[in-house]
């Protein structure tokens, strides 16, 4: 493969150097040979420097009609210290969080920054709770959870149902930014913000330590209450130092970003804005998202914005792909000033790399830099990163200066552990759960399988090697690797599966649940059987046995349903959610009656 070097730096990446330490038993610990460098005191450290440093450059943007609504890192700064002095006014109970139930937008960031520029603590929720669904039971167990001292959203038309049907309504004050007086008793956005800052602003910017908390963010909790977790402004702050020691490009070159990634979960929120401001970028809030409908406003903004780095789910760049090959302007604007894709979520399909590769190859001179990164909501969030060049999906990159990766022998395979500073010290008013969040070095327990890419070298990095709980058993006692034979059935189905789910707990075969791509849906019956029917003896012919070689799928008529908790807000399927929803669908699958979308081996 030719060089990478993103923004034609040849210092632009870090060469990867890993320690490695064996332990008693077959486990050993990874960790780089780069020290951590100090790093920020807390977040609104970020927006003071550039707000200083570079007060005229653009930080944020949202759509306004055709064009955008703007502020630079000094008209942010000014907007922050009005807002917080707005929340000063409004004496709220000093240890409850404010939460915002609404998707990205300028005024969300604003308020969030404004909140942690106070040393209080911010709560985005996830705003499928209250759009999605007519029920609102799960956003108000979440509110009641939380106790918030005040809540904030967009509008009323979506998000006043459910914040005028909660018990709760008069022990907070509510913010909207639209149609505040549709909603008895709310605040204009705009009045809070009219706010004269005055020295208690500074005075409590002053009091924040790195131990104090950011933000709550909530697990996805497809099933039961969502679990808090506590991210310390020591967390994102030793995070951002950590990639830029490994991006060090991050320091000379201003990224400019388009991003619809939702700011209730980590990716969005902590690695990609905070990546931005840590660093001086600009950030352009996409209000598309990889669903048909919007993908094209997506599509669009990416016109004109034209990010120099990119940032998505692979459902987010499958959805991209027709548009890249059957438009070659657009593909020009995209890939003409882009040094580099990164996906996470979950691990992109080889053939979607490959489509990617070929359709950038045909209209740049230099390669196109693919990376990708690890770690969960606990960690804030990246453990590894990728800051090499690769040639395919399945590795996560090497653990960030000051981690240390810890991988322990679990049956078959090689838990993951995590242990540094930016791991969270704990679940909010959990002190049982965050017990079992930990072993006995203090290590976080985070769920997932990992191995060497080659034993013999630790600096090529880890794989990702599936959920170490989403694994199961066959009947025969042989266990099924799901999160590898994922990915491997959805390359061999492709272009006809959007994804799968892998079934065959405590039964003699695996089996797919399959959602069918619109590829799929605009075939015949019989030319849709045939060709699934063919990637099923593909698979089995490349070995493997029996726990690598379904032999059955069934084609799923309803795409998977965000309100269910089937789909998160990162475009990733919830394999465990499934099953427990098409429970029905997993018995026909392997019921020997007829069934029109079942294919047999």
């Amino acid at each position: 493969m030719s060089e990478i070097r993103p923004f034609g730096d040849a210092g632009a990446l870090a060469p990867a150097r890993v320690l490695r330490q064996a332990l008693p038993g077959g486990g050993f610990v990874l960790r780089s040979a780069e020290p951590l460098q100090p790093f920020a005191r807390c977040i609104g450290d970020w927006l003071e420097h550039w707000a200083h440093t570079t007060p005229d450059a653009l930080f944020l943007a949202e759509r306004q009609g055709a064009g955008w609504r703007t502020f630079s890192y000094a008209q942010a700064r000014a907007e922050v210290g009005r807002i917080a002095q707005g929340l000063i006014d409004l004496d709220l109970p000093p240890s409850q969080p404010v939460v915002v139930l609404s998707d990205n937008s300028v005024d969300h960031a604003l308020l969030a920054l404004a909140t942690m520029h106070l040393g209080r603590t911010v709560c985005t929720v996830s705003s499928a709770y209250c759009r999605l669904t007519k029920d609102y039971t799960k956003v108000h167990t979440i509110l009641d959870t939380l106790a918030p001292a005040l809540v904030y959203a967009a509008e009323p038309s979506v998000y006043g149902p459910p914040i005028s049907a909660w018990a709760g309504r008069g022990q907070c004050p509510v913010v909207l930014s639209r149609g505040a007086t549709e909603l008895p008793g709310a605040i204009d956005f705009a009045q809070l913000a009219q706010a004269v800052e005055s020295e208690a602003v500074r005075q409590a910017f002053e009091r924040i330590t790195p131990q104090t908390h950011a933000k709550y963010l909530l697990t996805s909790g497809s099933t039961g209450t969502p679990k808090v977790v506590i991210n310390t402004h020591r967390m994102l702050c030793a995070n951002q130092q950590q990639m830029t020691q490994v991006w060090p490009f991050l320091n000379r070159h201003p990224l400019r970003l388009l991003d619809w990634l939702p700011w209730s979960h980590t990716f969005g929120a902590n690695h990609n804005f905070n990546l931005v401001l840590a660093h001086g970028g600009s950030l352009y809030i996409d209000e598309g998202r990889p669903m048909p409908g919007l993908v094209e406003k997506t599509v669009a903004n990416l016109r004109e914005v034209k990010p120099n780095l990119y940032f998505n789910v692979p459902r987010g760049f499958d959805m991209l792909l027709p548009f890249l090959e059957s438009d070659e302007d657009f593909a020009r604007q995209f890939f003409g000033p882009l040094e580099g894709l990164f996906y996470a979520g979950a691990a992109l399909p080889q053939s979607v790399w490959h489509r990617i590769e070929a359709v950038a190859m045909r209209l740049r001179d230099r390669p196109l830099w693919f990376t990708s990164s690890w770690g969960s909501t606990e960690t804030s969030p990246a453990v590894t990163s990728v800051h090499w060049a690769i040639e395919r999906a399945g590795c996560i990159g090497a653990p960030l200066p000051g981690v240390d990766l810890k991988l322990v022998p679990s049956g078959d395979k090689l838990e993951m552990r995590v242990r540094g500073p930016n791991v969270f010290p704990g679940y909010r008013d959990a002190p049982d759960l965050t017990a079992k969040a930990f072993d006995e070095e203090g290590y976080y327990l985070i769920g997932d399988a990992g191995k060497l890419v080659d034993s013999a070298n630790p600096s090529l990095g880890v794989a990702f090697d599936g959920r170490v709980a989403e694994d199961f058993k066959l009947m025969s006692g042989t266990w099924v690797s799901v999160g590898t034979l994922r990915l491997r059935a959805v390359a061999a189905l492709s272009p006809l599966a959007a994804d799968v789910v892998v079934t065959g707990h405590d039964r003699e075969e695996v089996g797919l649940l399959v959602f069918p791509s619109p590829a799929a849906k605009a075939m015949d019956a019989n030319e849709r059987h045939d060709k699934v029917r063919a990637a099923l003896r593909a698979l089995r012919a490349e070995g493997g046995g029996s726990s690598q070689s379904p032999a059955r799928a069934l084609l799923l008529a309803e795409p998977p349903q965000a309100d269910a908790g089937e789909i998160t807000d990162k475009g990733y399927i919830n394999q465990r959610a499934v099953l427990a929803r098409r429970a029905d669908q997993v018995l026909a699958l392997y019921s020997q009656a007829h069934h029109p979308d079942l294919i047999c081996l």
